[in-house]
């Protein structure tokens, strides 16, 4: 899922916010697959093993997790445009790309986890083309400065580091920023007994608990 060390400022622009890769060690066990080791668990990708690099709290959001949420979404995803924010190893935009998505746009701040991540869309793309693009950047400043595509995402993925007050900051700025279509659908991951602070057009649709996180799934309707 995330991460959980260092911290970032109120001030945006280039900061220092950690990435799911961040994330102390020991939030959840690593997806099945063993160590160092990502398994896709639905779509045309389904059983395909990724490499998951050695990076500090990286750990891959768990099967079991992303099957829960990808039963909730069901046919929303295909044909989708996707935003995976604060992707560490891109589990959640990984299962997303298997089930059809038009297209999955990843953002991550640590290099080396992208090119790791990107190393892994490669070895699924098996030389052909797929419909992703890699950020490598902080996530607030990306959705403040960046051009959103024209018509909005359809699913924002949304896991953020724990405990450093991204949540809130992230979800108005998906909002206020044009990122949503007018039906999107947000899947929100925070600590537990964190209770965060969405748009009020966003409606909880589904939630779920695991360990020490709590995943809710939004759908958005236009503002009144």
């Amino acid at each position: 899922m995330k991460k959980r060390a260092s911290s970032q400022g109120p001030a945006r622009g280039k900061s220092n916010a950690p990435s799911r890769a961040d994330k102390q060690s020991g939030k959840r066990g690593q997806a099945a697959g063993g160590p160092g080791r990502l398994r896709i668990i639905g779509g045309r990708f389904k059983r395909r093993l990724l490499n998951v690099i050695d990076a500090p709290g990286l750990r891959p959001t768990p099967d079991r997790v992303r099957e829960t949420l990808y039963n909730w979404l069901g046919f929303h995803v295909g044909g989708a445009r996707v935003l995976d924010l604060y992707a560490g190893s891109g589990a959640l935009g990984l299962e997303a790309l298997s089930r059809e998505a038009a297209h999955v746009t990843f953002v991550e701040r640590d290099s080396r986890v992208a090119r790791a991540l990107e190393a892994n869309l490669a070895t699924l793309a098996n030389g052909d083309s797929l419909p992703t693009q890699v950020v490598t950047g902080d996530v607030l400043h990306w959705l403040e400065t960046a051009a959103p595509a024209a018509g909005g995402m359809d699913l924002v993925l949304l896991d953020p580091p724990f405990r450093l007050e991204l949540a809130a900051a992230s979800c108005a700025l998906l909002e206020a920023h044009g990122w949503l279509s007018d039906d999107a659908m947000i899947y929100l991951e925070v600590e537990s007994g964190l209770d965060p602070v969405v748009p009020a057009n966003w409606q909880l649709h589904r939630e779920s608990r695991a360990g020490d996180s709590h995943g809710r799934l939004y759908r958005r309707h236009p503002p009144a």
